[in-house]
């Protein structure tokens, strides 16, 4: 029996050049009750995009043609596309891989081989995430004063993905695991932002980078 989420059906994007991991990725999603495009590489991917947008999407690296940081890339320049959470997909495994992947724009990097439920967990997990920021933007963070920070705040590539991830209401723990790196690393990252912003907590970092649309 067919399984399904609950509520409206989550439309995916795969892009991948293995034509065999499409297949297996794509009917497993589809067991779990998700509605699947696929495309082949990065320039095709960008081509899809601009007939429908996907509430995630999930995609191999090395690809020819167009590769996936180019295609991460391409879809955080654009503000139609710069809010849909992106699953790297990757055969290459070392820490140096998974923080160029995460720097590059992607919200989640995924060693291949992989156990499909962990796939399938990772895409539940960033979809929630993504539904929370929405709900917080849409409760009108607006609505009190806006975060004052120091002028001229300049973060570098990896503490903008530790803000994203924390205005996402992520603890650091659980940040630690995505980027692969010690819990010590992304607290400090999170003490040198609050250095750099002049504010107090990570609360206010969050707020922070949603009005400042860093995140």
């Amino acid at each position: 029996m067919k399984e399904t989420n609950s509520g409206e059906q989550k439309r995916l994007m795969l892009v991948d050049d293995d034509p065999n991991l499409i297949l297996l990725v794509k009917d497993y999603l589809e067991f779990r009750g998700y509605h699947v495009v696929t495309a082949e590489n990065g320039r095709d991917a960008l081509e899809k995009l601009e007939q429908e947008i996907p509430d995630l999407m999930i995609c191999d690296v090395m690809m020819p043609e167009m590769d996936g940081y180019t295609l991460v890339k391409h879809i955080r320049e654009n503000p139609r596309t710069n809010w849909i959470p992106v699953l790297f997909l990757s055969a290459k495994g070392q820490s140096q891989d998974r923080v160029k992947g995460l720097s590059t724009g992607a919200d989640v990097y995924i060693v291949k081989p992989f156990e499909p439920e962990e796939l399938v967990a990772q895409v539940e997990s960033s979809l929630k995430a993504a539904s929370r920021l929405i709900r917080h933007q849409n409760q009108g963070i607006e609505s009190g004063p806006k975060i004052k920070v120091r002028r001229n705040v300049e973060l570098t590539p990896t503490e903008l993905k530790v803000v994203q991830l924390v205005a996402q209401g992520m603890a650091n723990r659980e940040i630690a695991d995505i980027m692969n790196v010690s819990q010590r690393t992304i607290e400090s990252h999170v003490s040198n932002m609050l250095g750099k912003t002049g504010l107090h907590n990570r609360t206010e970092l969050a707020r922070w980078a949603l009005e400042s649309k860093k995140a």
